[in-house]
């Protein structure tokens, strides 16, 4: 096999891009799959060993890893590149629960995002989604590498912190029931980890509509669980929330907040209609919470690819909703964050580490 090979080209200003995968029908296809789309795929690797050496030569703008690999794997292989090249890096995992296990450990070792494999035939499979690898391919080659190290590295994040999870969140007093929804996408699992890591406790309910499939929204609801004095799980149909807890919207489906009472919230799910690019969508959970929440309410986005969210903050912002949006330089990706501004319906910017005291600590 060629360890260096520019199969197309790409067109101008599309990111150059190593595939490393043990497998070299998959190689093949991804690489096919990018190389067709003007993505310019420069470099191959069969094992994470390989990998190092091959972006150590190409330099690439991102790579694709899959996770499991012989000799060196895919985790090892981020950390050495994170140490030795820093890049970009876009895990290919398998759509399972222990897939997640191993992404989120991946992310905390250095990866940007992830594209999880579907289920069924591989190929098929990855045919089928051949525009969203793509779309994450150059939202990753996009990535603040800083940001994200920054976000990871700092010895007072959650991922450094999560054993001593709630311990330095006293109580804090707030101006009635106070509902957040909280947007995110690509950086967005550490940042919201922070951000409820960092969040006091209060009379204060949550709902986290993170871009992620439905295979690791319940894992990262008990990450996020273990990080903050915040009791937090995965949205069901029917699910109620009151002060001090937290919802994860489920992947695979939009939730919605479908009733409100004495500082009660009930949320039901929505299969996906397709009139979404993106599912769970932002946008449905914070437009439905501008209808539904009387009392006072606040709208964050953080870091992401996209536009979700900025219709839905906005709707809130309308309804006289307080809302938030995580600064530019503290962002992995300054999309979402960005094109909710452009709405004009953001009423405050703060970096990442200011997020959770702004979420409480302003009059909503």
């Amino acid at each position: 096999m060629s360890r260096t090979t520019d199969r197309r080209g790409g067109r101008d200003g599309s990111p150059r891009v190593v595939v490393v995968d043990d497998s070299p029908f998959m190689r093949g296809l991804i690489s096919d799959l990018l190389s067709d789309a003007g993505v310019a795929v420069v470099g191959e690797a069969g094992d994470g060993e390989e990998a190092l050496s091959v972006v150590a030569e190409e330099r690439p703008d991102v790579v694709t890893m899959d996770v499991e690999m012989p000799g060196m794997g895919g985790l090892e292989a981020v950390e050495r590149l994170m140490e030795e090249t820093p890049t970009p890096v876009l895990m290919l995992s398998a759509h399972t629960d222990e897939g997640a296990e191993v992404t989120f450990e991946a992310l905390d070792r250095g990866a940007v995002d992830f594209f999880a494999k579907p289920g069924g035939e591989v190929s098929t499979g990855v045919s089928r989604e051949s525009e969203r690898l793509v779309e994450a391919v150059r939202s990753v080659a996009d990535a603040d590498l800083d940001a994200a190290t920054r976000e990871r590295d700092d010895p007072s994040s959650a991922a450094s912190e999560r054993s001593d999870a709630g311990s330095d969140a006293g109580a804090v007093d707030v101006d009635g029931p106070l509902t957040v929804v909280i947007a995110a996408s690509t950086g967005g699992p550490n940042a919201v980890e922070r951000v409820l890591s960092a969040l006091p406790m209060a009379d204060c309910r949550v709902v986290i509509v993170q871009h992620m499939p439905e295979a690791f929204t319940s894992r990262f609801a008990n990450r996020l669980d273990e990080a903050s004095a915040y009791d937090v799980r995965e949205a069901s149909d029917g699910a109620r929330i009151g002060a001090g807890e937290a919802l994860v919207a489920r992947g695979g489906s939009h939730t919605l907040i479908d009733s409100y009472r004495s500082g009660r919230l009930r949320v039901k799910l929505d299969a996906d209609d397709d009139s979404h690019t993106v599912t769970p969508a932002a946008d449905v959970t914070m437009r439905s919470a501008a209808e539904v929440v009387d009392d006072p309410l606040v709208g964050v986005v953080l870091t992401g690819m996209g536009s979700d969210a900025a219709e839905g903050i906005r709707a809130m912002a309308d309804a006289g909703a307080r809302t938030l949006a995580q600064s530019e330089g503290t962002c992995v990706i300054y999309g979402m964050p960005k094109r909710a501004v452009e709405t004009g319906g953001v009423d405050e910017v703060h970096d990442l580490d200011d997020v959770a005291g702004a979420i409480v600590g302003g009059e909503a």
